[in-house]
């Protein structure tokens, strides 16, 4: 099996590392940035990530914005979208769906290791 590429959006450190450490123990190939901007810049290098698990609220462009530019600037790119945010108003989950999210995690509501295995099956639905 291929490691899949995932690339991490969160402004918290914390929980970027935490999170970074969780996936990797899974045999995912992670990166992370810390922001839209460094995770476009990041994509400019590897447009090759199979999976893009970003935060609702950043600095600079909000988790809809950034998939709607990648969706924008690398039409090649089908990532799946995993929106992991505190936000979790019936309006965001709707607008992060609508903006091509394949789920959407509540951070307060899910441990580390919930949120790689609902990841997983995000993966699986969509490739089927």
């Amino acid at each position: 099996m291929t490691m899949i590429k995932l690339l991490l959006v969160d402004d918290d450190a914390f929980l970027r590392d935490m999170y970074a450490i969780k996936f990797r123990e899974q045999d995912y190939d992670v990166s992370a940035a810390d922001s839209a901007h460094q995770a476009l810049t990041l994509i400019r290098q590897t447009p090759d990530f199979q999976v893009i698990l970003l935060d609702m609220i950043m600095p600079g462009m909000t988790g809809i914005e950034l998939m709607v530019e990648i969706k924008h600037l690398f039409p090649e790119m089908n990532p799946c979208f995993v929106v992991l945010s505190n936000q979790g108003q019936d309006a965001d989950v709707a607008a992060a769906k609508e903006a091509g999210a394949a789920g959407y995690i509540i951070k307060a509501e899910t441990i580390p290791s919930e949120v790689v295995t609902q990841v997983a099956k995000l993966i699986t639905q969509s490739k089927n």
